[in-house]
């Protein structure tokens, strides 16, 4: 009774779509809103903006507390940053990070990049070389619920799997190709083989097509933005007005009325208030939303919300003095077949070259994911312990090269496109046409990249636009 008594205290206010979240997707959704003259409302229930895209300096290092790198896989990214001009610059990375290595036999060995390095390369084995030869006339799959694992041992065989895509899964998704689907997890990779039958075909081919300017931006090039993820989240945020952004605010529940939604919040001064609005957006992860829409039964929403999540810890470590091998590279990959304890291990001042004083370096050392969540249990104590270990045998360096160190901890950091996806996006879709104006955005769907993200920014606007041309024709 007291929780009802105050809300009817607070007169509710009216957007005509309300934004659940401000991570990269909820700000880029807000910002396509506001330049089209949309009216809008963002909740955030964090202190601030932009989820784990965060960037932090200190003693002259720049470092990432979340993502360090995307990848421009699609057109929507590079707009984003030619909207945001000059405020907000697109940082390509240097040529050397075309460079990745991957542990073997405790020994850094880089990926091949041609025909002469491909058959001297220790990571595959002569069995494998000679039958990729004949991947081309190789019979393609018919099962969509295919795992990376299975498809890549079907046309490469088990030494590019052990080597190569499962240390890349380890990179992208913390995850385990034996459970990720390909059609959901690498869909261009899926499609690649039914389209063309081939990898290597389908590369060929494909670089034969004629692209429009707009698909030219897709480079593929790895990027950041010039000084930090940071900086793109503060150049969004600057353009948006400041009232319509709401920090610190927790939804408490979402109920449905007359085809409006009725989100009931509670702010950081412990006040109640309900917002009304046709359309709404959720961007939060699957884990949050059991018992948030009261509209939606749990047989509903709990195929959504089992996404799997990896848990993450990322260790940004800073030497003032690098005295490691040189850094030309990405960074260096593991295969959980070296039986480390660590994921990876990304050099952004070797990317970037602005990330770390002059002889120095910046590392981000990734632990954790599907395969090891005892991981994220330990205490700092050891857990540094661990990760200095695992630095000086994998590079040589000791503790006495460090500036320092920060540790970020990530419980719900990567979601897992495994078998139950199917059955995730089915609901999504069936509740999305049950409740028009409805929206269920973010990690749980799309893809898990900075550039996926974006993407579904962009077409959450157009449908945004779209509901709300629709509405005022029947008007």
């Amino acid at each position: 009774m007291l929780f009802n008594s105050m809300e009817k205290a607070f007169e509710p206010t009216a957007a005509e779509v309300i934004i659940i979240g401000g991570g990269i997707t909820g700000l880029t959704l807000a910002l396509l809103c506001e330049n089209e003259g949309i009216d809008w409302q963002l909740i955030e229930a964090a202190d601030k903006t932009g989820g784990v895209m965060q960037t932090l300096q200190h003693e002259g290092f720049v470092f990432e507390a979340g993502p360090n790198t995307g990848v421009l896989g699609k057109p929507e990214i590079a707009e984003l940053f030619e909207m945001l001009e000059p405020d907000c610059t697109l940082h390509k990375a240097r040529p050397e990070a075309a460079n990745r290595w991957i542990l073997l036999n405790g020994k850094w060995v880089a990926i091949p990049k041609g025909l002469i390095g491909g058959i001297t390369t220790p990571l595959f084995t002569l069995y494998d070389k000679l039958r990729l030869l004949g991947e081309p006339w190789r019979a393609k799959g018919t099962n969509p619920m295919e795992t990376v694992a299975g498809l890549v041992r079907r046309r490469m065989g088990e030494s590019y799997l052990k080597n190569v895509v499962d240390p890349f899964i380890s990179g992208v998704y913390a995850g385990d190709p034996e459970k990720l689907v390909t059609r959901f997890a690498l869909p261009k990779l899926y499609q690649l083989e039914q389209n063309y039958g081939s990898f290597i075909g389908g590369a060929l081919k494909k670089a034969r097509i004629k692209v429009s300017e707009r698909d030219k931006k897709v480079s593929r090039e790895v990027f950041a933005a010039k000084g930090g993820f940071g900086n793109l989240i503060s150049s969004i945020v600057d353009r948006l007005p400041a009232h319509r952004i709401m920090c610190s605010t927790k939804v408490e529940r979402i109920e449905k009325s007359n085809h409006q939604f009725a989100v009931h919040i509670h702010s950081q001064n412990h006040s109640l208030q309900i917002l009304h609005s046709k359309q709404l957006v959720s961007t939060i992860g699957g884990y949050a939303l059991p018992g948030l829409f009261s509209f939606v039964t749990h047989e509903e929403i709990e195929p959504i919300s089992n996404l799997c999540y990896a848990k993450v810890v990322q260790v940004a470590m800073a030497y003032k003095i690098w005295n490691g091998p040189k850094l030309n590279a990405f960074g260096g990959l593991i295969p959980s077949s070296e039986k480390r304890n660590v994921l990876g291990v990304l050099f952004p001042s070797s990317i970037f070259g602005d990330r770390a004083p002059e002889n120095g370096a910046m590392l981000s050392v990734f632990l954790g994911g599907i395969r090891r969540p005892d991981i994220f249990e330990l205490n700092d104590t050891d857990l540094i312990a661990l990760v200095r270990e695992e630095m000086k045998t994998l590079f040589n360096v000791h503790q006495d090269d460090e500036a320092f160190f920060r540790i970020f901890r990530y419980k719900n950091a990567i979601a897992q496109y495994d078998a139950a996806t199917e059955e995730r996006l089915k609901s999504i879709a069936v509740l999305e046409a049950k409740h028009p104006g409805l929206y269920l955005a973010g990690n749980i769907r799309d893809g898990i990249g900075i550039a996926d993200r974006v993407q579904q920014a962009f077409q959450l606007a157009q449908n945004v636009r779209n509901f709300s041309l629709n509405t005022e024709s029947y008007a």
